[in-house]
């Protein structure tokens, strides 16, 4: 499940033209979406920053509680000339690597996030096709950037793409919230809320977001 979004973090937002076709259709199909969307009001999906920072942060931010990965991004992004909302790959390569550790990032990290930079500088990710590719076709790219794993792929999607459709199976927070929601707290298998997500379909990211909410009424943000 994403973090809780940071009261501090800059407000570029930009949220989905369908949410409001897809609260009506969960509600239509579906009889916990019925009680759940109309609990959280005018909430919605929100997307910030650019493709390259939101997935730094989220290497930054692995394994590690959000205050102490703010601390470090903070301390990382100070670094560089460009706004902490919009690094520039070329400029994390030209860091030493010295330099990134004593911002606070252990060797991985740095390794992780210089195979990111050299990734996107090098155009070995298609950012400007990606809004005409499947979402399948978006995540082989993703995960074949060292430290981005599927989960890290399917949260990009969602938060960042806006992909409306994405179930992510591998998120605690959606296994949760699905066996609260729909089978009175019993844990649940995967093929079992695969069943359940199915049935949300086309707008599967729309009720995982409002399972998230059921677990933490703060706003998730990626």
């Amino acid at each position: 499940m994403p973090r809780p979004a940071s009261p501090s973090a800059p407000r570029v937002i930009v949220t989905p033209t369908y949410w409001d076709d897809a609260c009506r259709h969960l509600s239509k199909r579906d009889r916990v979406m019925k009680k759940l969307i109309p609990r959280f009001g005018e909430g919605r999906l929100e997307s910030r920053g650019d493709a390259f920072t939101t997935l730094a942060r989220s290497i930054v931010g692995q394994q590690i509680s959000v205050k102490a990965a703010q601390s470090v991004w903070d301390r990382f992004a100070a670094l560089l000339p460009q706004p902490s909302t919009h690094l520039r790959p070329a400029a994390v390569m030209r860091l030493e690597v010295d330099v990134m550790r004593a911002a606070g990032l252990s060797g991985r990290k740095v390794e992780y996030l210089r195979d990111l930079a050299q990734h996107f500088d090098s155009g070995a990710v298609h950012v400007q096709q990606w809004h005409d590719m499947d979402d399948e076709a978006i995540i082989e790219e993703l995960v074949a950037i060292r430290g981005i794993g599927r989960w890290t792929a399917e949260m990009f999607l969602i938060f960042h793409l806006m992909r409306p459709n994405v179930l992510p199976l591998d998120d605690v927070g959606l296994l949760k919230g699905i066996s609260l929601n729909y089978f009175s707290g019993e844990p649940v298998s995967r093929a079992e809320a695969r069943e359940v997500g199915d049935a949300w379909a086309p707008y599967r990211s729309v009720a995982t977001w409002y399972l998230w909410r059921s677990l933490d009424p703060l706003p998730v943000a990626y």
